[in-house]
């Protein structure tokens, strides 16, 4: 009676969580966290930069700008400073740069990763001997761990070069781009910004996901017919 309930796809169903312990599962583990660190560090992101500005009827006037993820500075305007009593020279400020596609080509990834890391440990808890028998299965999984250990090596670099844009962008360096800064009697001082250091640990982890995913490559190709063959091979007299 219980065999007639369970569903054709359930039937094939067989859960061995000691599989956790060798390293295809134990590596597919540490992926799906560090996934999430990945997205977490980087799309958690809120700060603000801030800037000091003297000019006409003006002392030490404090004005930021606050920025998220996905950074589209861009769009992002310091805090309206009146310009009638700076003598008419103050127009809006924008910060510069707009670095979503490479923070979001990050973020992405990392949440495609965890999701893709769900399922492989579902079909490596449960079905490990359908994984086994069918060597599609091995191979479809070789092949997109190669290419998410290149993604990872792609948006890790391109998200690296962004984030140090973004110090640039808000850092101290920004001011000689202000044009209402130039204004004569006017004078701006950068004053803070935010800690990036999330940020900075977002990089660490994408090295760490490209380094973890291209050292798996090894582990899901002993699975695969290619390292079968191949053994064959060399040991044929």
């Amino acid at each position: 009676l219980l065999t007639a309930l369970v569903s054709p796809r359930m039937a094939g169903l067989r859960v061995d969580f000691g599989l956790l312990l060798e390293p295809l599962g134990f590596i597919k583990v540490l992926e799906w966290i560090f996934s999430i660190f990945a997205f977490a560090t980087c799309g958690g992101f809120q700060g603000e930069t801030t800037l000091l500005v003297s000019c006409k009827g003006v002392v030490n006037k404090t004005i930021t700008a606050a920025f998220a993820y996905p950074f589209r500075l861009n769009t992002v305007v310091f805090s309206a400073l009146d310009p009638n009593r700076c003598g008419g020279t103050w127009t809006d400020v924008y910060l510069v740069g707009n670095f979503s596609s490479s923070a979001q080509f990050f973020v992405t990834l990392a949440v495609v990763v965890f999701l893709y890391c769900i399922a492989a440990l579902v079909v490596y808890i449960g079905y490990k001997h359908m994984y086994q028998q069918n060597s599609k299965f091995p191979l479809t999984d070789l092949a997109i761990t190669v290419l998410i250990a290149f993604l990872w090596l792609v948006s890790t670099f391109a998200w690296a070069k962004a984030l140090a844009d973004i110090k640039m962008s808000t850092g101290a360096s920004m001011i000689p781009g202000i044009e209402s800064c130039k204004a004569q009697g006017t004078t701006c001082r950068f004053a803070s910004v935010t800690s990036m250091g999330t940020l900075n640990v977002s990089v660490v982890f994408g090295l760490l996901n490209m380094v973890l995913w291209g050292g798996n490559v090894w582990f899901v190709y002993k699975d695969t017919n290619l390292h079968n063959q191949s053994n064959r091979i060399s040991q044929s007299p």
